[in-house]
């Protein structure tokens, strides 16, 4: 695997700090608001996303060439398939009938809960990789299934739905701003179960690999609000996506097979290029689609 930097317990607890200080600041001014508006919203990602690439900067310039491109590769993978997560929790939000003022602490919750179960699975995968290189094989099957269903199927639309019964059915009496936090929280970790493998593949780095996560999914509280309502018009996206977890499951494969690695850069270009095709032929779609004109009354 590539990419391994010797992250001691100053760089962690640096890290660490560092989200928790954003975190409290985000409660007590982004969700400090009664009602998320788009302009908020979009500050908010803004600040978030400017986080991600000066902290990928900082460790390009500390760590070299390879530790930043596997960091960046990660993100932009992680920030891609958080798209998906959009669509879910705009379905668990309708199904339980959440307001839209108790949505943005609900999600920051939720994906909180979220970060820190993916970090128990980041640090066991990148164990397990390391020390029996044969995990391989599995992580590359579940890719290469999910990568293969998204394109078959296009994804399941009812996910939202089926985990809000889930949810619902075993706790009965939580109100339903307490269902939407365990059914966001539930959400992100069936996401993780593939999106942990995905970036596993790039590195097994945990510093790089919880890193990415991180910056990835506190950014995503805002990036819900500000794309919501349009991200299903990206109408190849999941397609996109699909691309994307069969080409890294062919990295995983091929690494194990004949023992090389594939390029951080050619993975980070191979990433960009195919959201790039993919987001450019769902804006086409959009623009030739004709619009159903307003009925006057």
């Amino acid at each position: 695997m590539s990419a391994q930097i010797a992250a001691g317990p100053l760089a962690w607890g640096g890290l660490l700090a560092f989200l928790i200080l954003m975190i409290v600041v985000d409660l007590r001014v982004g969700s400090a608001q009664r009602s998320m508006t788009v302009r908020t919203a979009a500050t908010w990602s803004g600040i978030w996303i400017a986080l991600a690439v000066a902290f990928g900067a900082g460790l390009w310039l500390a760590e070299g060439g390879e530790a930043g491109e596997a960091y960046f590769a990660g993100y932009v993978m992680e920030k891609a398939l958080s798209l998906d997560n959009v669509f879910v929790f705009t379905l668990i939000f309708a199904a339980l009938a959440v307001p839209r003022e108790e949505q943005p602490r609900v999600l920051l919750w939720g994906i909180l809960i979220a970060l820190v179960l993916r970090g128990v699975f980041i640090f066991a995968g990148a164990e397990a990789l390391e020390t029996y290189s044969w995990v391989a094989w599995p992580f590359a099957a579940l890719l290469a299934w999910t990568g293969w269903r998204i394109l078959r199927h296009g994804g399941d639309d009812d996910e939202g739905a089926k985990i809000v019964e889930r949810v619902q059915r075993r706790f009965p009496a939580v109100s339903a701003a307490v269902a939407a936090l365990l059914a966001v929280a539930v959400a992100d970790v069936i996401f993780a179960v593939d999106s942990v493998p995905a970036i596993l593949a790039i590195t097994t780095d945990t510093f790089i690999v919880f890193a990415a996560n991180a910056f990835a999914l506190l950014g995503l509280r805002a990036l819900f609000f500000l794309v919501a309502g349009a991200v299903a018009r990206f109408a190849y996206l999941k397609l996109g996506l699909g691309v994307l977890l069969i080409g890294i499951a062919g990295k995983l494969a091929y690494g194990e097979a004949t023992g090389e690695k594939i390029s951080t850069s050619l993975t980070l270009g191979s990433i960009v290029a195919v959201l790039a095709v993919a987001i450019g032929a769902s804006v086409l779609k959009e623009r030739r689609t004709p619009q159903p004109l307003n009925e006057v009354t």
